[in-house]
């Protein structure tokens, strides 16, 4: 089944990101050619802080092109416009396409993306660093009470990306822990709600759920 396709393809390094001397990466720019993809990542393609981003369960980051008009109008609400809604890119993905939103998309999921194929692994968590970059206080609040996360792949197998390659699923996961759910249980505040005790033991035994949202989810259960 053909889900989508690649819109665009982002690379970046980290660059300044504050007048202390902070780097981030957050500011990637599309490409016209294809990209190696490897395990932890395209080919010059770099994440700043290796302790929160970055590694095999982070190696793409991806964002539903779907979520832009959301914000455009989520902006427009608030009484102006933000420029860097004008392109994709501006939630730091690498891989901006139509159709890979949470409620679709379910933990362990693979899509074949030119030659790689991927897995789906875990949401995104955004931090202050998504309101600095968009000079908006609270934004990354905005996010989580949202759902419009994004998320991340691993890399099954290596391969060249390009954009405008198709992104096609291979597999399907054989359960309905879907990214959406997944991130409103483990950062959403769903974990509080009665009950959750029981979901959260099934995520943390949920192999193909990164690792370190595995052991969130055991903590949160106590």
């Amino acid at each position: 089944m053909i889900l989508s396709q690649v819109d665009a393809l982002l690379i970046g390094k980290p660059k300044p990101f504050r007048a202390d001397g902070m780097m981030s990466a957050m500011a990637r720019a599309a490409v016209d050619r294809p990209v190696f993809l490897r395990k932890h990542g395209f080919e010059g393609d770099e994440v700043a802080d290796l302790t929160v981003h970055g590694g095999a369960d982070k190696a793409v980051h991806f964002y539903p092109a779907e979520h832009y008009p959301k914000w455009i109008a989520h902006f427009a609400a608030e009484g102006f416009a933000h420029s860097l809604l004008d392109q994709a890119g501006a939630f730091g993905e690498n891989i901006s396409a139509s159709g890979l939103t949470e409620g679709n998309l379910r933990i362990g999921d693979r899509f074949r993306i030119g030659r790689a194929l991927v897995e789906v692994a875990q949401g995104r968590q955004p931090c202050w660093k998504l309101d600095h970059h968009f000079g908006v206080h609270g934004l990354s609040g905005v996010v989580i009470s949202s759902g419009r996360c994004g998320g991340y792949f691993r890399v099954i197998e290596e391969g060249e990306v390009a954009p405008g390659d198709r992104i096609q699923m291979v597999h399907q996961a054989g359960h309905d822990w879907t990214v959406a759910r997944t991130f409103k249980l483990l950062i959403g505040g769903g974990h509080r709600a009665q009950g959750a005790d029981a979901q959260l033991r099934a995520l943390a035994a949920l192999e193909t759920l990164a690792d370190s949202w595995r052991g969130r989810a055991a903590k949160l259960a106590g």
